[in-house]
């Protein structure tokens, strides 16, 4: 496969899944802004998303203070900030029209169809009427465009690189998700320390946190008891079984690249590998121990450095993008 295409197609998938994860995100901070606290504190939250994302630099270039309505309009629909909805759904839609030929009808249907339904929601004022509705379209739209893909592209170098996109960003974003919580807090060694004062806020918190990522079922399967702190990082993180952990992310990335490594790839394959087996074997107490955030920290660290051997290895060289 020409490594033009394979670009296209590995950031087709990142962007819609990035659209997605914005999404998610920004529904934690909304439900959880419904929750009493102060001033400071709902502000300390949306200021902790920017941060993590990246964005609090840019954000602060646009606008004057930290308001929940102007980072919804950032995150949302500024067409200045590459990061948002609209230029990651916008972006997804043009890296799937410049390789439409290796998509299949449905997909690009699919991806064309978002975009231009997009702009009929802004035209309509969804966004501002109910951030909640227009999240929930958002992770439709993308579950849509993943369904299609597996069940109408056949299982060659295409889909894998548009399966490698999917997961590598959904890695990065879990962990982004997770960290929200946490930035900027100090850390005691003990576990107990991820309970707030407020246990009945603390709750509310990681539940809203557990559907973001619907897992709120699959917490209830699996642990059968109440929410706590522990037992959701630990869903969230080690648990292979639930679909948009960390460690399923990693699993999906190892053996897309498995399946289509060139003689340049093997230093790639190693430290996914790599970080497979510590996310396999590690346990939640060891990963609380350390500090979920330096822990996070430095697994989106290694995503990031797993992306760009990935572009190194098979797609467009970055001078060249």
């Amino acid at each position: 496969m020409l490594s033009r295409t394979a670009d296209h197609l590995f950031w087709m998938a990142r962007y819609i899944e990035r659209a997605e994860n914005t999404a998610r995100m920004l529904d934690v901070n909304v439900q959880t802004a419904l929750l009493p606290q102060d001033a400071d504190n709902a502000e300390q939250g949306w200021r902790a998303m920017l941060s993590i994302c990246e964005l609090q630099e840019a954000y602060s270039r646009r606008h004057a203070s930290i308001t929940p309505e102007a980072v919804i309009d950032f995150m949302v629909k500024d067409p200045g900030n590459p990061s948002s909805i609209y230029c990651c759904l916008q972006a997804a839609r043009e890296n799937a029209r410049a390789v439409r030929g290796a998509l299949t009808t449905e997909v690009w249907e699919t991806n064309n169809t978002t975009w231009l339904e997009l702009k009929k929601l802004f035209a309509e004022g969804v966004v501002e009427r109910d951030p909640t509705e227009f999240f929930e379209w958002v992770k439709f739209r993308s579950h849509l465009s993943r369904g299609v893909t597996i069940g109408t592209m056949l299982k060659d170098e295409a889909f894998r690189f548009i399966r490698l996109g999917t997961f590598l960003e959904r890695a990065d974003n879990t962990a982004r998700l997770l960290d929200v919580k946490f930035h900027s807090m100090p850390f005691n060694p003990l576990a107990t320390s991820l309970s707030s004062e407020d246990p009945h806020s603390d709750y509310y918190h990681w539940a809203a946190i557990l559907r973001s990522v619907s897992a709120f079922e699959i917490y209830r399967k699996v642990y059968r008891d109440v929410i706590t702190p522990e037992r959701v990082c630990e869903l969230l993180i080690l648990r292979d079984d639930m679909p948009r952990s960390l460690l399923a992310s990693i699993n999906e990335v190892c053996n897309n690249l498995e399946t289509i490594r060139n003689s340049y790839s093997a230093g790639t394959e190693r430290r996914a590998g790599k970080l497979r087996a510590e996310l396999l074997y590690n346990q939640i107490d060891d990963i609380l121990h350390m500090g979920l955030h330096a822990y996070l920290t430095n697994f989106l660290e290694r995503v990031n450095d797993l992306g760009n051997r990935i572009s190194k290895d098979f797609l467009v060289p970055l001078e060249y993008q």
